[in-house]
C-alpha cells in the first residue's frame, strides 16, 4: 500500500523562502530538478547554486541566488498571474504558487490601503521571491509531499529597512499574513527578522500549524542567510508518513 508523505517544518529559527528551499535540497531534491522546474517560467538574469554551510555544529544546505537586479522589472499580482499562466508548469504547482502570491498581495494591500491590483511587491516581487515560491511548491511535489505542517513561528522585534523606510518587526506583511492564518507564534529576544514575508506567505498558504505524529524517514536542513545568531539559523524539514495507530485485528 502506498504511504502518504507529509512534511513538518521545524521553524525554531524562523522561516524564509530560501531556508525552505535549502531544506528541500538537503532532503534529496536535486538542484537540477529544481532548475528544470524553474526554467519553465522563462525567467532570466539569475543563477542558482547550493553550498554546504556549518552553523554552531549543524551542517545544512543554503540556496544561493545570484540576480542581475538591473534586469528585474517591478511586478504586481497581474504580472505574476500572467507569468504563471504562460509557464509550462503542472496545474497544481501553478495554482498553489498563485495562491501564495494572492495571499501576499492581500496582506500588502491591507497594510498600505491600496486595491490589490495596485500592489507592487518590491522586496518580494523580484525573481528571488518567485524562485522561492514556485520552487518550494514544485519541490514539495517532486518529493511526493501531500501535506505540510509547521511549528509555531518565532518572532523577533526591532526595526527593518524596506522600500517604505524603517518599519517595525515583525514586518507588517508578515504579521498580517500570520494573523489571517491564526498562526501560533512565540517571542524571541532578538532584534532580527526571523520570519520573512515570503516565508510567512508560503507557510500560511500551504501548511497547517501543528506537529503531526509521523514515522520519520528523512530530514533536510536549510540554512538562512544570517550566520551571526547565537543559535543555528536553520529550518529543519522532517519528511515521513503519518503515524496511524491500528488495532491488532485490523487488516
Amino acid at each position: 500500500m502506498h504511504e502518504r508523505t507529509i512534511a513538518y517544518a521545524d521553524c525554531f529559527s524562523g522561516a524564509s523562502g530560501d531556508m525552505l528551499l535549502g531544506a528541500l535540497l538537503d532532503a534529496g531534491l536535486p538542484l537540477e530538478a529544481l532548475q528544470a522546474e524553474l526554467e519553465r517560467l522563462g525567467l532570466d538574469a539569475y543563477t542558482l547554486a547550493v553550498e554546504r554551510v556549518r552553523q554552531h555544529g549543524i551542517t545544512g544546505s543554503r540556496l544561493v541566488i545570484e540576480i542581475d537586479e538591473d534586469r528585474q522589472p517591478a511586478r504586481d499580482l497581474a504580472s505574476i498571474r500572467d507569468l504563471l499562466d504562460a509557464a509550462d508548469l503542472d496545474e497544481e504547482v501553478s495554482e498553489a504558487s498563485l495562491r501564495v502570491f494572492e495571499r501576499l498581495a492581500l496582506a500588502e494591500a491591507g497594510i498600505h490601503g491600496l486595491p490589490v491590483e495596485e500592489v507592487h511587491f518590491h522586496e518580494v516581487g523580484a525573481v528571488d521571491a518567485i524562485v522561492d515560491v514556485v520552487g518550494a511548491v514544485a519541490g514539495l511535489g517532486a518529493l511526493g509531499v501531500e501535506a505540510v505542517f509547521a511549528a509555531p513561528l518565532p518572532l523577533g522585534r526591532g526595526m527593518i529597512r524596506t522600500e517604505h523606510g524603517l518599519l517595525p518587526l515583525p514586518a507588517p506583511a508578515t504579521l498580517e499574513l500570520l494573523a489571517k492564518a491564526s498562526a501560533p507564534t512565540r517571542p524571541v529576544e532578538t532584534e532580527v527578522e526571523l520570519v520573512t514575508p515570503t516565508g510567512a506567505a508560503i507557510l500560511s498558504t500551504l501548511a497547517e500549524f501543528y506537529q503531526p505524529s509521523l514515522i520519520l524517514h528523512r530530514t533536510g536542513i536549510g540554512a538562512g542567510r544570517r550566520n551571526d545568531l547565537a543559535w543555528p539559523n536553520v529550518l529543519r524539514l522532517w519528511l515521513g508518513e503519518p503515524l496511524v495507530l491500528r488495532h491488532p485485528t485490523d487488516e
